[in-house]
């Protein structure tokens, strides 16, 4: 029989992990974690520890790990017809899954095309909105605006309009190049405005770089209300509200990459609800399927449809497709995950939830090393600085949210960090003890780590 050990030794010699560097598993400190099963928020290694699934296991469970109406859907599907291409062939779960996520999103949506992931998604919206232009007679409109530290996943595409140098400095030879705006970080705001207390000044960049580019502009893309792998950074609905106003009047389109935060996670089903706005295109993913399969969809309008609508020799055909495109065991466990969310009204449920939530966050402000708190639906985020006043950050060489994940994975819950930011996008379904429980283990470590002498 193969033990634990044995297993981790396996896995460093053939497994090459996403965003980590192995070096940091020579020696005995740390080893990447065995996890054996789940069971609602949590999770549970070869040994037995159970740990809460503090960010969701990078944000798509929303209903808990191993639910039995998911088990049984996707056993089910596998056994009708686990895959059938869906260029002139569909299939039920297909079109039931985008006439809910049509009526879910509302009017003026009218179309999904589905893709496996979320950083395919982006890059089906990038080349829908360049070719959407391109068929109006605009080919000069093929630049995106997209905001710094912005993150919209790791495909060549979608690196090109993301904003954080880790992800894409290296690979800027093979990238497009974008028009990028200053993002709304509040805590530290780039207007220098007093954070709460401002006029959303940093939108008059966007209003300079739009009258002076409007013609050459496709579109902008966001990352609605949160940006994600930034931080955390929660930024004012009134900026996204005002942004969509701006498009309008520029003609230029918007597009929301609602891939982290659609499905209940700002308090809504879509982030974009909070400011009162519909995008022309918006693409999810993560929590679509609960976290059971990949599986990711970019929605539209009919007006960016009816441009791709033509006879066949006038070549107007989006042609892009992927081998796994509306894969019928995904579209059944996501349509499956939407029912169970509305049968037990999880999303209208999380206010009272997000309010405790949000008092339990609060107590983190004694903390001396705890610059900025944010908040937002089921999501918090503690920003650390090593000085509070000057709100100078820790050195990124000193690993600050590494140690504090580490120290709250020896508690029992998984907060792995985003740089020096240590937050919280647990599952949906987290109870208030729960809540109490995954925010106190977060408030120790960090006081063991940034206050060792406490």
């Amino acid at each position: 029989m193969t033990t634990k050990d044995e297993w981790i030794a396996k896995d460093l010699k053939y497994v090459w992990h996403p965003d980590t560097q192995h070096k940091q598993y020579e020696g005995e400190n740390f080893k990447p974690i065995l996890i054996e099963r789940g069971d609602g928020i949590y999770v549970y290694d070869a040994e037995g520890n159970q740990y809460i699934d503090g960010v969701s296991s990078w944000w798509v469970n929303t209903l808990g790990h191993s639910v039995p109406r998911l088990n049984k859907i996707l056993y089910e599907q596998a056994n009708k017809i686990e895959h059938i291409l869906l260029a002139d062939f569909t299939h039920r779960p297909a079109i039931e899954l985008a006439e809910r996520l049509v009526k879910l999103a509302g009017e003026p949506f009218a179309k999904v095309f589905y893709s496996d992931d979320g950083s395919t998604a982006v890059e089906v919206a990038i080349k829908m909105a360049y070719q959407y232009w391109y068929q109006k007679g605009q080919p000069q409109k093929r630049y995106f605006v997209s905001m710094t530290d912005s993150y919209h996943g790791d495909t060549l595409g979608s690196v090109s309009v993301g904003g954080i140098d880790i992800y894409k400095k290296i690979f800027q030879p093979l990238v497009f190049n974008t028009l990028k705006v200053s993002a709304p970080y509040c805590y530290r705001c780039p207007a220098g405005c007093q954070q709460g207390k401002c006029n959303i000044e940093c939108l008059k960049e966007v209003v300079k770089l739009f009258k002076e580019h409007h013609n050459e502009i496709a579109a902008m893309i966001v990352e609605p209300l949160v940006q994600g792998a930034a931080g955390m950074r929660i930024y004012p609905a009134e900026y996204l509200n005002r942004l969509r106003i701006l498009c309008d009047e520029y003609d230029i389109l918007l597009i929301d990459d609602e891939v982290a935060m659609a499905f209940g996670r700002t308090g809504k089903y879509f982030a974009f609800e909070h400011a009162g706005i519909k995008p022309d295109i918006f693409c999810v993913a993560k929590g679509i399927t609960a976290g059971y399969v990949p599986l990711a969809a970019t929605i539209t309008t009919d007006k960016i449809y009816n441009a791709f609508y033509d006879d066949f020799d006038k070549v107007k055909t989006f042609y892009h497709g992927h081998s796994f495109t509306g894969n019928p065991i995904a579209c059944a466990v996501a349509v499956e995950t939407l029912k169970i969310m509305q049968e037990a009204k999880i999303v209208e449920n999380l206010p009272l939830k997000a309010e405790i939530f949000k008092k339990n966050l609060q107590k983190f402000k004694n903390l001396k090393h705890v610059g900025d708190i944010r908040h937002i639906g089921m999501i918090g985020a503690i920003e650390l600085v090593k000085d509070r006043e000057t709100k100078e950050p820790y050195p990124f060489e000193e690993r600050i949210g590494h140690k504090v994940f580490l120290e709250a994975l020896k508690m029992g819950a998984i907060l792995r960090p985003i740089g020096n930011v240590i937050y919280f996008m647990p599952p949906l379904i987290i109870t208030e003890a729960q809540i109490e429980m995954l925010t106190q283990i977060a408030y120790y470590a960090i006081q063991t780590v940034t206050e060792p002498n406490t």
